[in-house]
C-alpha cells in the first residue's frame, strides 16, 4: 500500500519515516522525491504498477518541498547524521559530486550493461559520474533552449539563428521593421543567481571554453570565455538585449516573451506547453531550437533534470536498485512522457511513435539534450557557483569588465579547489 506524505516546510523534514518492515512482512522501501509539477498522481500510479510487479516491496512515496535549497538542505542534514530512514533519493544533476564525495551515495557502477548505459543522454551520465563510478541513474531530463517569434522571423524572410551573430542580425532586421519600443530582441535569465550561470555557460560553452578543465583546474578566464562573456555585456549595451535583463529570472522571462514582448528567448522546456494553452497570446507563434553558438564552435545546452540514486545507509538496496530500474526503464519514462509530460533521460524514446503523437513537442528536444553540458562536475560546485553568479552579474551589470571578473574568478575558484590550492 502506497502512503504519500507532504511535507510542507523545512522544520516539518526531519519528520521522516522510518525503514525496515510492513506490518504484513513486506519490505518497506522509502521514496524520496520534490513535488512533481503537473499531474503528480500518475507518478503514484507507476509506482503501484512497481508493487504490482514486485508483491513484496511496499513503497513509501514522501513528498519534499519543490524549492530544490530545502530539498538539498534535508538530504543534507539527514545523510550527515547517517540515516537510513529513506531509501531511493530523487537528485539534482549537480549535487551527484557531492554527495558521491561525501559517501552518501552508493555505487552504482556495473548494475547495467553498456549497451543499456549507452541508451541515456551522455550528458546526464557525465553528471552522475563521479571518479570514475556511477552514483545515480538518469531519471528525467532537462536542457536549456531558444524560443522564438516565428511569426516575426517569416514576416522579414528571416531563418532561426545557428549562431549569436545571426541572432543578432535578426534581432536588429526585426526591431527596426516593428518600431515598437516595447518589443525586446533577447531575453535570458539575468539576475544574480543559478540561472545566470546556467544561461552564461551556453554562451562559453557555445564558444569552446569551459569553467573547468579535464583534471578539474579552474580555465573560466581563458580567452574564449571572455569574447563569450564580453559578447552578453555587448548585447546589453547595444540594445539587443534590453537593460532589464540582468534583473530577470525563468518566470519574468517566460512572462515577458508570452506577453509578446520579445522576439527571441533562453529558458526551460516547460515554457512551451504554457505558450501554446488556450488564451496564450502566442500560441501557435512560437519555435524552438538549440542554442545558437560562435563561428568554430557546437552549441551548448546546460543540463538541468533529476536523477535516482539509492542512500549508502539504506538497509534495502537491492530492493532499492530494483525500484530505480523499474522507474528508469523505457516503459516507465514513456508512461511519465506520456502523462506528466516529463522529459525522458533514454535516447531510444526521442523515436517512439506514442510520444511523437502524444507530446510531440518532446521528440523535438532530441538535439537539444544532446548537446546538454553539465554545469562543473565537482563536489565543490554549489561554492563554485556562488562565485560565477558574482562575477557574470558583475560583468553584466558593466560594473567589471569581463577580463577582470573571470580572472578573479579563476582565483577564487583555486582557492575552494583543494587540488589546485
Amino acid at each position: 500500500m502506497i502512503r504519500q506524505l507532504t511535507i510542507l516546510a523545512v522544520s516539518l523534514l526531519m519528520m521522516v519515516s522510518c525503514g525496515g518492515t510492513s506490518d504484513n512482512g513486506k519490505t518497506k522501501l522509502v521514496f524520496k522525491h520534490g513535488k512533481i509539477a503537473g499531474q503528480s498522481e500518475y507518478l503514484t500510479r507507476l509506482v503501484e504498477q512497481f508493487e504490482a510487479e514486485y508483491p513484496g516491496i511496499d513503497v513509501i512515496e514522501e513528498v519534499l518541498p519543490s524549492i530544490t535549497d530545502q530539498q538539498r538542505q534535508f538530504y543534507i542534514t539527514s545523510l550527515e547524521g547517517g540515516s537510513s530512514d529513506f531509501d531511493v533519493m530523487s537528485l539534482d544533476v549537480i549535487w551527484i559530486p557531492e554527495f558521491a564525495q561525501a559517501g552518501w551515495l552508493e555505487d552504482l557502477s556495473g548494475k547495467f550493461t553498456e549497451e543499456e548505459v549507452s541508451r541515456f543522454f551522455p550528458g546526464p551520465l557525465k553528471a552522475d559520474t563521479y571518479n570514475g563510478k556511477l552514483y545515480a541513474v538518469p531519471w528525467y531530463v532537462d536542457g536549456g533552449m531558444l524560443y522564438y517569434r516565428k511569426d516575426l522571423l517569416k514576416r522579414y524572410n528571416l531563418s532561426p539563428p545557428e549562431t549569436f551573430d545571426e541572432l543578432v542580425s535578426c534581432v536588429r532586421t526585426v526591431l527596426k521593421g516593428e518600431n515598437n519600443d516595447k518589443l525586446a530582441g533577447f531575453l535570458w535569465q539575468g539576475k544574480q543567481y543559478e540561472g545566470l550561470v546556467c544561461a552564461a555557460l551556453e554562451f562559453i560553452e557555445g564558444n569552446c571554453a569551459h569553467v573547468l578543465d579535464e583534471n578539474g583546474n579552474p580555465v573560466i578566464d581563458s580567452e574564449n570565455a571572455i569574447e563569450a562573456m564580453r559578447f552578453m555585456r555587448h548585447l546589453i549595451e547595444t540594445g539587443i538585449a534590453p537593460e532589464y535583463v540582468t534583473t530577470t529570472d525563468e518566470e519574468a522571462t517566460r512572462h515577458s516573451f508570452g506577453n509578446g514582448n520579445a522576439i527571441f528567448m533562453r529558458n526551460w522546456p516547460y515554457a512551451y506547453n504554457i505558450f501554446n494553452a488556450e488564451g496564450s497570446k502566442i500560441k501557435g507563434k512560437v519555435g524552438v531550437k538549440i542554442m545558437p553558438h560562435f563561428e568554430g564552435c557546437e552549441s551548448a545546452s546546460t543540463l538541468g533534470g533529476w536523477q535516482l540514486g539509492i542512500n549508502k545507509h539504506s538497509e534495502h538496496k537491492k530492493a532499492a536498485w530494483q525500484f530505480i530500474n523499474f522507474m528508469s526503464r523505457y516503459e516507465s519514462q514513456k508512461y511519465l512522457a506520456l502523462n506528466i509530460g516529463l522529459k525522458p533521460s533514454r535516447q531510444d524514446l526521442y523515436n517512439d511513435e506514442d510520444i511523437a503523437r502524444e507530446q510531440p513537442f518532446i521528440t523535438e528536444l532530441y538535439d537539444v539534450l544532446m548537446h546538454a553540458v553539465p554545469r562543473p562536475v565537482s563536489p565543490y560546485y554549489s561554492r563554485i557557483s556562488l562565485v560565477l553568479q558574482s562575477k557574470f552579474s558583475a560583468i553584466l551589470s558593466g560594473t567589471k569588465t569581463a577580463e577582470t571578473a573571470l580572472k578573479e574568478a579563476r582565483r577564487e575558484i583555486e582557492q575552494i579547489l583543494p587540488e589546485s590550492s
